[in-house]
């Protein structure tokens, strides 16, 4: 009842668009924007097609609404680890990767650094958590930017585009939660831990 009650209360959060925009509110794609404000019917999909596989890792890692993160508790080198619910396969682990966030010139900077699917793009402060806009890349390609809603961003919309919120579950232990990407699932989650 109380993952129930929390899923109801954030689908307000994130259905809600604030009047006046900054940051990833200005830059986000119409598509991502609809993908963010369906993050728990995501959620809920995912957990649901998985059917009861990956038992701890869904109930304690997924199932719960993280809490609160500080810009300082994500700066630094993380492990990290990709995990997909629903879609081809029921639930699909992935073996331990490095992440790093960093901040540069032009705000907080994330980046799955090995692998080979890598991730990178920036993250930005919302309400407690942090929201990542960033760009999918594979094998030998240079990280890309995210295409953004406007052609003043970076790249042309592209589908490797990938939209998630970031929250944390202790102090040395994140997630980065993506709902419908484009690709294999239904709900991802990068698992953060130092």
């Amino acid at each position: 009842m109380r993952i129930l009650s929390a899923l109801i209360a954030a689908s307000v959060l994130f259905g809600i668009t604030a009047p006046a925009f900054a940051g990833w509110e200005d830059e986000i794609t119409t598509f991502d924007h609809d993908r963010l404000a369906r993050f728990w019917d995501a959620k809920k999909d995912g957990i649901n097609e998985a059917g009861g596989q990956g038992g701890a890792f869904v109930s304690s890692i997924v199932a719960p609404d993280g809490g609160q993160v500080s810009q300082g508790q994500l700066v630094g080198n993380w492990q990290c680890r990709i995990v997909k619910l629903g879609g081809y396969t029921p639930v699909r682990m992935y073996d331990w990767f490095r992440c790093t966030v960093r901040g540069n010139q032009n705000g907080l900077y994330f980046e799955k650094v090995t692998g080979s699917e890598r991730l990178s793009g920036y993250l930005d402060a919302y309400q407690g958590k942090f929201i990542l806009l960033a760009a999918m890349t594979v094998g030998s390609e240079p990280p890309k930017p995210y295409s953004g809603g406007n052609a003043g961003i970076g790249a042309a919309v592209t589908h490797t585009d990938q939209v998630g919120v970031v929250s944390s579950l202790s102090p040395t232990h994140l997630k980065i939660e993506f709902p419908y990407p484009v690709y294999e699932s239904t709900f991802d989650v990068i698992e953060m831990r130092r």
